[in-house]
């Protein structure tokens, strides 16, 4: 008893120190109404266990041991504390305050982690642990009950009326254990029937949360046979809606096994929500240091031969340049900012040669922060089933798209599909959300729901151009034949890419020989050169320049303003294409992701040359050439094998720089308050 005395002494204290009292009584203050009275009133009090254990080991100690326990000192302190100041006159017995810990963190010892790879079979002590996992599924937000009012059928016993016995939901329990027909009086053993009107209800929603490594198995690599099983989160009333489908987050609950027979299912009550991020220690490698010092006369080298070097096991240097810098672009500027804003870059590559191509991509997407291949037979976007832990409403689960939250979604070749599921596509990726239908007859609500999900990440997609769609326009001067995709679909995309084969059978030979090479001599360094890098140089490159923040230099600005007004002017008056302002949008990702290449935090002229000339190469593909007339390879108009193809490069763009101004200064109305006619 003496030991109860002190640890109630010690709450007493860390509610002082902690403003815990003073919360309580202001929650208390909303409870003061004299014609709303409850059976149950909920108090939520936020316990640090560090600034805890200073107070009292001992009750410490108890919070983070056996919460059920400190959950009844602290409920008979605020009971105590509620009575003593008269803070709500509704509130009788102590059955009637029910009190929830809300643990702010958890000591960072490996006994209070849990990893979702391994997580424990048996079982264990109820007590909290944290865990970190992706969100893959979760369910409508619906009811329980919080607490209910149970009365003697007994006339002559004091508890038929009063606050005597009361049920509130502990963690892991059951509905079942909260309202029931079959409960006993403690006073004269009578049946206690339950007063329905003093039932208190709250929100619940379940979710599945995994491990991230899962996403591995999802990704562009060789097939593994390891398995990963997901764990189900219940939240309930303030936490419900504070996780998003595709999502990383740490989370503080509890574990508890709940018996239903004949099974018994192992799942974890949240006590505490927050988004986590795992940490990716990243720096340039020297190499990558190197060549940025060596081409600092230049700003075009760097980003040049970063990408003639890129994918080397895939295809020879000097193929599909273009090609791999928009896949390097895609991958630094593909990424989730502060405030919950989302950068993407979004890419169709037309060719001839899928199969290459494919492989190119799929290694690309192993260096992204988070990559998901897309399977055809696979949803792609999101899909219902019934929930299986007895809330019998709708289970949304994630789709490959949904999967990829923060990252790249590879689509493949988008020939492999069906035409509703293209319009599925080109709907999401205009809208950048994707809608759910759940019928309220099939999931037990009265009305039918429609939810929305935003979809943050950015799509890769091949289009075979050999097989023919029959466009009529396609002998326009500059378009492409874009295989079965229509050009709306394509126009969705933003950046197309076209990997031209100039010389046929010299790119044939090259790609023969490359692979031929491989089988033979595995392992053995191919191209030998001064500047070859490892997949690991380029996997840190990205992340380094993924984590840099940019902003546009008034140059920059102006260069971009300037190509749309002009290019908006002329498409629309000579070809009758609308040019959106989603050009703006693609202009501008394509400039601050050159600036990220080249390891800048400002976006210069130059980074808004090549985002123009990627975009008017798009734009061409689709629609015909301008009146800016460009090379169909404008970004790598030359071979880069030496020195001599590197300073034609320089020379070329140079004067790709100067017939961008004069087209500025010719079609947009007022460039020439801001371009100097040289």
């Amino acid at each position: 008893m003496a030991d109860i005395l002190s640890l109630k002494e010690s709450v007493v204290v860390y509610l002082d120190r902690s403003g815990g009292l003073q919360k309580l009584a202001e929650e208390c203050r909303q409870f003061n109404d004299p014609q709303q009275i409850k059976a149950v009133y909920r108090f939520c009090i936020s316990v640090n266990p560090s600034d805890m254990i200073e107070v009292d080991p001992v009750l410490g100690d108890c919070v983070l041991h056996d919460p059920l326990r400190a959950t009844a000192l602290f409920q008979s302190v605020c009971f105590l504390a509620i009575k003593t100041l008269s803070l709500v006159e509704q509130i009788h017995t102590e059955s009637q305050v029910n009190v929830i810990l809300k643990l702010t963190h958890l000591p960072p010892f490996p006994e209070y982690s849990l990893d979702l790879c391994g997580f424990p079979r048996g079982y264990g002590p109820m007590r909290p642990v944290s865990m970190e996992g992706l969100v893959i599924a979760m369910t409508r937000v619906t009811k329980y009950t919080q607490g209910a009012l149970f009365l003697c059928i007994n006339d002559d016993c004091p508890c038929s009326t009063g606050f005597h016995h009361i049920r509130v939901h502990a963690p892991g329990a059951t509905e079942s254990a909260t309202v029931r027909n079959n409960f006993s009086c403690m006073i004269c053993n009578s049946q206690l029937k339950e007063d329905v009107k003093f039932r208190v209800l709250g929100d619940k929603q379940l979710v599945e949360l995994i491990h991230v490594k899962a996403l591995d198995l999802l990704n562009a690599h060789q097939p593994s046979s390891l398995r990963y099983q997901s764990v189900t989160l219940f939240l309930r009333d303030e936490l419900c809606n504070s996780m998003r489908i595709g999502r990383l987050y740490r989370v503080l609950g509890i574990p508890a096994h709940v018996h239903q027979w004949p099974n018994i299912t192992w799942s974890v009550e949240a006590n505490n929500v927050q988004p986590w991020e795992p940490d990716h220690p990243h720096k340039v490698s020297a190499r990558f240091q190197e060549l940025l010092k060596t081409t600092a006369s230049s700003p075009w080298r760097f980003p040049a031969i970063v990408a003639h070097s890129f994918g080397s096991d895939m295809a020879p240097p000097g193929l599909y340049n273009t090609l791999k810098l928009g896949l390097l672009l895609s991958l630094v500027q593909t990424r989730a900012g502060a405030k919950d804003t989302f950068h993407n870059l979004d890419l169709l590559v037309v060719t001839t040669d899928t199969l290459i191509l494919d492989r190119l991509m799929a290694y690309s997407l192993s260096l992204a922060s988070r990559g998901v291949r897309h399977q055809v037979t696979g949803e792609m976007f999101a899909s219902l089933s019934r929930d299986e832990h007895g809330a019998g409403t709708a289970n949304i689960h994630a789709g490959s798209a949904l999967l990829a939250t923060g990252g790249i979604c590879m689509l493949g070749d988008l020939g492999c599909y069906k035409k509703d599921r293209l319009d599925s596509i080109q709907s999401v990726l205009e809208s950048r959300t994707v809608s759910v239908f759940i019928p309220g007859k099939k999931y037990g609500e009265d009305a039918d729901q429609q939810l929305s999900f935003p979809v943050q990440c950015s799509f890769w997609a091949l289009a075979d151009s050999s097989q023919r769609s029959g466009r009529a326009d396609c002998t326009v001067l500059g378009t492409a034949e874009m295989g079965p995709i229509p050009i709306q679909l394509a126009d969705a995309f933003g950046l197309v890419i076209q990997c031209r084969d100039m010389v046929r059978e010299q790119t044939l030979l090259a790609q023969t020989v490359h692979t031929l090479q491989q089988a033979v001599q595995p392992g053995k360094p191919l191209y030998p050169s001064r500047w070859e890098f490892s997949s690991q140089d380029y996997q840190e490159l990205v992340a380094h320049a993924q984590s840099l923040q940019v902003e546009l230099s008034p140059g920059a600005e102006k260069m971009i303003r300037g190509y749309y007004m002009a290019s908006r002017r002329v498409r629309t008056q000579s070809q009758g294409v609308k040019i959106s302002v989603a050009s703006i949008k693609l202009l501008i990702s394509l400039a601050e992701a050159h600036c990220k290449l080249c390891l800048r935090t400002r976006v210069l002229e130059v980074d808004a040359v090549i985002a123009v000339l990627l975009c008017e190469n798009s734009v061409t593909l689709k629609h015909g050439a301008s009146a800016l007339v460009i090379p169909p390879d404008a970004v790598f108009p030359c071979d880069l094998g030496d020195v001599d193809g590197l300073h034609r490069r320089d020379v070329t763009l140079d004067e790709l720089h100067q017939n961008i101004l004069r087209f500025i200064y010719a079609y947009a109305p007022g460039a020439d308050t801001y371009i100097t006619e040289e």
